[in-house]
C-alpha cells in the first residue's frame, strides 16, 4: 500500500491530525514525523506564558503514527476505496522525559508487538530533532474494516 493512501485513510483531519509523513513502514513497525504548529488550539492555556504540548496530544500523535498508521498497512488487503477502517485506542502506558515546544518537529518509531484477531500492541518511542527520547511505551488498540 502507498504511504500516501494510508495518511489519506486515517480517520482524523486537522486540527487534529498528527501525522505529517511516514518515512518508513513494514509488517514489523512504521517511523513517521510530526510538526506542532506553534498556533495549535490547546497550547493557549497550557502552560501560561510557557506553553508545552500536552501529554495527552503527544500519545495521540505517537498512536496516530504508530498504531493507526500501521494498523491500516497491515489490513491493506482487505481495504478498499469504500472501506474506512475504525480503531479505537484499547490501552496505553507513555512514560515522558522531555518537553516538545511550539514549533517542534518529534518523530515517532513503533515497532509491532503482536497482531492478532485485529487487535495492535506495539512498542513507541518518540524523539525530538535532536534525537533526544521525549517518551517511550506501549499503545494497543482493535482495528476493525
Amino acid at each position: 500500500m502507498e504511504i500516501s493512501k494510508i495518511i489519506k485513510l486515517l480517520p482524523y483531519e486537522a486540527p487534529f491530525l498528527f501525522v505529517d509523513e511516514i518515512v518508513t513502514i513494514t509488517e514489523a513497525g512504521v517511523k513517521g514525523s510530526y510538526t506542532f504548529d506553534e498556533e495549535a488550539f490547546f497550547y493557549k492555556g497550557h502552560f501560561k506564558n510557557n506553553p508545552i504540548t500536552p501529554g495527552v496530544i503527544l500519545t495521540e500523535c505517537m498512536a496516530q503514527i504508530g498504531l493507526v498508521c500501521l494498523g491500516i498497512y497491515l489490513l491493506a488487503n482487505e481495504l478498499d476505496s469504500s472501506k474506512q477502517p475504525q480503531i479505537a485506542l484499547t490501552a496505553n502506558q507513555i512514560d515522558f522525559y522531555l518537553p516538545v515546544l511550539p514549533g517542534e518537529k518529534v518523530v515517532v518509531v513503533s515497532e509491532k508487538e503482536v497482531f492478532r484477531f485485529n487487535k495492535l500492541k506495539c512498542k513507541v518511542k518518540m524523539f525530538n530533532s535532536k534525537d533526544e527520547l521525549v517518551a517511550r511505551g506501549l499503545i494497543s488498540g482493535m482495528l476493525k474494516i
